[in-house]
């Protein structure tokens, strides 16, 4: 944490995660991602965190994080989530999760989230990367 300029508590701090944004029309999904933009103080600290808002059936769709675990913990609604193992298995792990669950996303496995209930789900989702682009 080094560097030329003075850090303050403010380089470690952001505010408004708990605030809906608009989902995508198309995917009834929206991923509002915390990098070292709005806190500075992530850099070199390996870890990223996001709120993901899904409307009745929408979907987080198959991705990867190729350097990264994640865990999620679901704040509000139910939320189906699933990751597939790699090669020679492709082994299908997935749950339902209601307020309070937590489920973990193993490091660069292919994984998704799908709200399975007619009313918005949110969700936190911490990362063991500093992520540049989600």
């Amino acid at each position: 944490m080094s560097g030329s300029r003075h850090l303050t508590a403010r380089d470690f701090y952001c505010t408004g995660l708990n605030i809906a944004r608009p989902t995508s029309e198309q995917l009834g999904v929206r991923t509002n991602l915390l990098m070292v933009e709005e806190i500075p103080g992530l850099n070199t600290l390996a870890m990223s965190i996001a709120r993901i808002d899904i409307e009745a059936g929408g979907v987080n769709p198959p991705h990867h994080h190729p350097r990264a675990s994640e865990i999620i913990t679901v704040l509000e609604g139910t939320i189906y989530p699933g990751f597939i193992t790699r090669n020679p298995d492709h082994k299908a792990f997935v749950k339902v999760l209601k307020a309070g669950d937590v489920f973990v996303f193993p490091f660069g496995l292919i994984h998704f989230q799908f709200n399975i209930v007619k009313r918005p789900a949110v969700a936190i989702a911490a990362l063991c990367s500093q992520i540049q682009e989600w």
